[in-house]
Formats: C-alpha cells, structure tokens, sequence
C-alpha cells in the first residue's frame, strides 16, 4: 500500500500487480514499480466503482464482474504471483491445456484435490516441504473469489514473516545442533556411530532430578573451555 498526503483519509490500490511490476535491488529487496493505473480509495468508503483494468490472469474476478474496486483486488492479483512462484508458471498460457491455462483455477483446484506438489516447481518442493505447504495456503487464501473471505496484504505480510522467521530459526538451530555434537564428539574421542549410542545411553540414565549431579559430572569436562 502506498501512502498518499491523505494518508488518514485514503489508501492506494494498484489495479495491475503482478510478477513484471515487482523489481529486485541488489540485495533483492522488493520494488513496486508502475502505478500509472492506481487509484485512491477513501477511507470511509470500502469500494470504489470504476473502469475496469488490469491484466488477465491477475484481475479480480470480483472487480471484473462488478467493476467495484477495494483493497482486497490487490490481495487476488497477489495471489497469483504466490502461485507463480510455487510453479514456475505464467499466470496465463494458451499453450497449455484448456484446463491449465488459467494458472489461478488450476492452482486453486490443485490445492481442492491435494495435488498442489503434482504442480508445484521441482526446485521448490526439493526445500522445506512444510514451508511450501504453508506458502500455498496463504495463496489459496488471497484467492478467494470473494474479496471479503480473503486476507488484507498486513495479514499476509504477517504471515510471510513468521515463516520466514521460522525458517531462520529453524536453520539456525540445526547449524548450532550439527556443530555441538561435532566438538563433542571430537573432544571425547569418539566417533559419529560412537557418539550416537554414548548420548542414547546418557540421555536415558538421566531420567530424573536426583540424577543431575551425576549428570553434570559427566557433562562438565565436555564443555570445559567452550
């Protein structure tokens, strides 16, 4: 959303977001570019009729059918460019069968038929299988044909963010975990197999608080110098 000098008094909605008017800085930032098509809503309005235009495969069906613009238009369109990046698809290809060519409906009936990694881009589903699925669901949600069972762009924002967070998390603790028992192993001598069947054994003769002392005995000379 861009802010006006009305800021309190009106929000801006583009009308034509999409994959081309999104642009990369070198620290890969995102830009958006191109708002020769946008159009003030006033805050105490939630639509605006007007011409419709944007572009197909990521207009609004909503604001296609009704030409009442609202916020949520922008949600759809970004939704599709979600979409794009999950498959590695265009949002329109009239080189595909009549049943892919609209990459929003075959996406969202993907998703309806539990078939969204039949769809999805091979070089994504190799990551986080968990992640991809959380990423389609908030695809799924900025799709809906309805503006108003679909999410605002802060809710989806807030989203993004705590799955990137979480990736970040995630990361850092299986770095942490895979060095741990690097030096461990390494300062006792043993080997990874060695390793592996020491801490079973420990983890389980430390079952309760009168054990932590003889756990702390055993532990401390590991850790000495850390």
């Amino acid at each position: 959303m861009v802010n006006s000098p009305t800021q309190n008094e009106s929000s801006t909605t583009l009308r034509d977001f999409k994959s081309t008017n999104i642009l990369l800085d070198d620290r890969y930032t995102a830009k958006v570019s191109d708002f020769g098509t946008s159009r003030l809503i006033p805050r105490d309005r939630c639509q605006l009729t007007t011409l419709v235009q944007g572009t197909l495969g990521y207009l609004d069906p909503e604001y296609f059918q009704t030409s009442q613009l609202t916020e949520k238009s922008d949600v759809y369109s970004f939704g599709v460019v979600l979409a794009e990046l999950l498959t590695g698809r265009r949002a329109l290809s009239f080189d595909m069968p009549e049943e892919e060519r609209n990459l929003a409906l075959y996406f969202l009936s993907a998703m309806k038929n539990d078939c969204l990694f039949q769809v999805v881009e091979d070089s994504v589903s190799e990551g986080n299988i968990e992640q991809v699925k959380e990423v389609a669901n908030i695809a799924q949600w900025c799709l809906r044909l309805r503006s108003e069972e679909r999410p605002t762009m802060k809710e989806v924002a807030m989203e993004l963010e705590s799955l990137r967070m979480m990736a970040t998390t995630s990361a850092w603790i299986n770095a942490r975990s895979s060095s741990t028992e690097y030096v461990v192993g390494e300062r006792s001598g043993l080997s990874e197999t060695d390793y592996a069947n020491c801490n079973y054994t420990f983890n389980n003769a430390c079952t309760g608080p009168e054990d932590d002392t003889i756990c702390n005995g055993v532990m401390s000379p590991l850790w000495d110098g850390r």
